[in-house]
């Protein structure tokens, strides 16, 4: 996958909720239909948006709800007449033509939308961890969440705002042998959650370490941690 490539897994997600333009959404399922693959992780998004769906609690609005939006509208005052050129034709926009939007309001639902697709991923995407670890920094702050699947996926989560150095990137490492050197397990380009993929190690087991360290661009250039630790923690099985 180049760097300017979304995971396929993210673009499912925005077709099945609805983010997709028409050209995207005819790109999945063209794709769902040609490989088998592809057509059950579009399955699978849906049944996990359609859980996430069934979790809503159906909320009533409050009784004086339209008495304080009639109030509101009351005191809007009206628009001055614009008194036109009968020559001139004024322009009407077309029914069906997309309305003008503030940027403030455009950037809150990305936003809104944003945290949605990370809380339905998160949720949803890895249900049996087969460890999960909560890493603490040096002031006793959890600054993230590991959880390792048996199939080497490693799902992080990061908690809460994080800033990284000046000219560095996140490296999260682990010790499947605890008597070992440190093993990587990818790099995060930028401080937000992602799932990393490693071929070639054990399972994970209880008090395997996990921690994330502030590495050179690129990565630890001795594939060992020399950076500063951003935090580190032991693995436990979940109950």
């Amino acid at each position: 996958m180049t760097g300017n490539e979304r995971p396929l897994e993210e673009r499912i997600d925005e077709v099945v909720i609805g983010l997709a333009d028409e050209a995207e959404c005819a790109r999945i399922e063209r794709m769902a239909a040609e490989d088998i693959t592809v057509a059950r992780m579009l399955d699978q998004a849906r049944k996990r948006f359609g859980e996430l769906d069934d979790t809503a609690r159906p909320e009533a609005l409050p009784d004086d709800m339209w008495a304080r939006i009639s109030g509101r509208l009351e005191t809007v005052e009206p628009e001055p007449a614009i008194v036109r050129d009968p020559d001139v034709v004024p322009f009407r926009r077309p029914d069906n033509a997309p309305r003008a939007m503030s940027w403030a309001t455009i950037g809150s639902l990305a936003a809104s939308v944003v945290l949605a697709i990370a809380l339905a991923w998160t949720l949803f995407s890895q249900k049996d961890p087969a460890v999960i670890a909560v890493l603490i920094n040096d002031a006793g702050e959890p600054v993230a969440v590991v959880e390792g699947s048996v199939d080497n996926t490693t799902l992080i989560t990061l908690l809460g705002p994080t800033t990284v150095p000046e000219g560095r990137i996140m490296q999260v490492w682990t010790k499947p042998d605890e008597d070992g050197p440190p093993v990587s397990l990818g790099v995060l380009s930028r401080p937000t959650s992602t799932r990393l993929e490693v071929e070639n190690l054990p399972a994970p087991s209880a008090n395997q370490l996990y921690e994330i360290t502030f590495e050179q661009a690129g990565g630890s250039p001795t594939g060992l941690p020399t950076g500063p630790i951003h935090g580190k923690g032991l693995a436990q099985q979940p109950l």
